[in-house]
């Protein structure tokens, strides 16, 4: 502990600063602003990031909001925070239910400075939150800023523990960022399905193993990534249905301790009001502090949407390769040069972005499993991370998405005279025959075609392949009707 810290507030002469006291000691924190001594230290304790972004994001500070309104409103209802200031006449429930809204509007969204990467549950963050409203609430109240007519802990934090209200946090804030995620995927989702309805009969080569095999259209190809994104779409809402079992009067372990008996069933509704979400109570409290499997489960659904964009964007690198010596099979916008030394080369900017945005979801995914599984004994003290990363997990996605949709898969087009080529000269379009002339027969025609690089109905004729059923050689009229790739692409 430092020197300054043990000096009393006589001792002090810096006006540019006011001194606050805590149960470690004093500090001098900066007069103007609106956070305290317990988020002075977090400051000091937590230098870890460097990054300004790694604070509290918007979503988070106004989920801590939500609830500083909805615990004030719920214990003025039950008489613990009707005390009046004797000077104005003013209610402290009332002063914080108006701070808290003006948090929910981000009106202190500067005030909140902790680094996010910190130790223990996220205390330091909601002692940030305290005493913000705190020292507005006082403010409201003719009061000055650290004076704390209305206290951090005593009025801001009733019945209230970082063990209940963090988890709450991070339940508000993914069910706030999850029905835009949902409009993000759908918008994908629906590009995809338009270029499948936009090439629905129009032919590609298929290829298994890398290697050459039987046509399909593009519009099956397309209309395949549309209902892998739809699945996904599935994964994450079903996840999303525990996010709405609060645990808010859990307070320390799940017990309750220093909250009144009625207080869950009325922090609960007030909660849903304010917010408008479908919450309810959790069917058990001790677990809603320690177990953390639902945030898993939410995790491992976004996973699944990354997975299959790090899987489109793959395709479309391949699909698109070239433009002279790849596959070149589809063509996608170009939207900056590629190369700062080869004139003329433009670059799949998107596809790339879509695989390294997947592999931060991916790797966000195993940290949060990772802090999942981590919780021990009766709480889970890993919720800063999993916050912060689930957080960015669903930020990316849902600005990503769009962004795809319109710059990537609705500018995508497909090169007619390439696959009509490989379609003609393709070996594996005799896989058509082998009802007609068996697989022996079809594999030997498969050999003369990669052999000599002539097409399947020149090796037919060349070896005078013979329909079995009426032992007469197949004939050109016969084979065009056989080899349609159209009849190649359904049942």
């Amino acid at each position: 502990m430092g020197t300054s810290e043990m000096l009393k507030p006589s001792e002090q002469a810096n006006t540019a600063t006011r001194q606050e006291k805590d149960s470690l000691g004093y500090k001098d924190v900066p007069a103007d602003v609106y956070y305290g001594i317990q988020t002075l230290r977090g400051m000091e304790n937590f230098p870890i990031s460097g990054l300004t972004v790694s604070r509290l994001m918007p979503e988070q500070i106004r989920s801590f909001g939500w609830i500083k309104k909805a615990t004030a409103k719920t214990n003025m209802e039950l008489g613990l925070l009707d005390k009046k200031d004797p000077k104005n006449n003013k209610a402290i429930g009332e002063a914080l239910m108006k701070a808290a809204d003006e948090l929910i509007a981000g009106k202190f969204n500067d005030q909140f400075v902790v680094d996010a990467y910190q130790g223990g549950t996220g205390t330091s963050n909601h002692m940030n939150a305290n005493e913000v409203l705190a020292n507005r609430a006082t403010e409201l109240m003719g009061g000055k800023l650290g004076e704390y007519t209305v206290h951090p802990n005593d009025h801001a934090n009733y019945g209230q523990s970082t063990n209940d209200v963090t988890p709450t946090v991070m339940r508000l804030t993914f069910l706030s960022m999850h029905g835009p995620l949902i409009d993000s995927l759908k918008r994908f989702e629906k590009s995809l399905r338009n270029k499948a309805d936009e090439y629905k009969s129009f032919l590609i080569p298929g290829r298994t193993h890398m290697q050459d095999a039987v046509p399909l259209t593009l519009g099956q190809q397309f209309g395949a990534y549309a209902n892998a994104i739809a699945d996904t779409i599935e994964n994450v809402e079903f996840a999303s249905k525990r996010l709405h079992r609060i645990g808010l009067g859990a307070s320390a372990l799940g017990t309750g301790l220093n909250t009144h008996p009625q207080y869950r069933e009325k922090v609960t509704k007030n909660l849903a009001e304010i917010t408008a979400f479908p919450l309810e109570m959790t069917k058990d409290y001790f677990q809603a502090t320690s177990s953390f499997g639902l945030f898993g489960d939410y995790s491992a659904a976004l996973r699944s949407v990354a997975l299959e964009m790090e899987k489109l964007a793959h395709d479309i690198k391949l699909y698109s390769m070239g433009p002279r010596t790849g596959l070149a099979e589809l063509s996608i916008p170009d939207w900056q040069p590629g190369s700062s030394i080869m004139p003329g080369k433009v670059n799949p900017i998107y596809p790339e972005l879509m695989d390294q945005l997947s592999y931060i979801v991916q790797g966000n995914d195993h940290t949060i499993s990772l802090c999942v599984q981590n919780g021990q004994l009766q709480l889970n003290v890993m919720m800063p991370t999993i916050l912060m990363k689930m957080t960015e997990s669903m930020r990316i996605l849902t600005s990503a998405l769009p962004v795809f949709a319109e710059k990537l898969i609705d500018g995508i087009k497909a090169n007619a005279e390439i696959s009509d080529y490989r379609l003609e000269n393709s070996a594996q379009m005799v896989t058509a025959l082998n009802p007609i002339i068996g697989y022996e027969k079809a594999a030997e025609v498969a050999k003369k075609v990669n052999k000599e690089g002539i097409s399947v109905p020149d090796a037919v004729i060349a070896l005078k392949v013979k329909d079995p059923s009426s032992g007469q050689e197949l004939t050109r009229e016969r084979l065009k009707e056989l080899l349609s790739p159209e009849a190649m692409t359904q049942p």
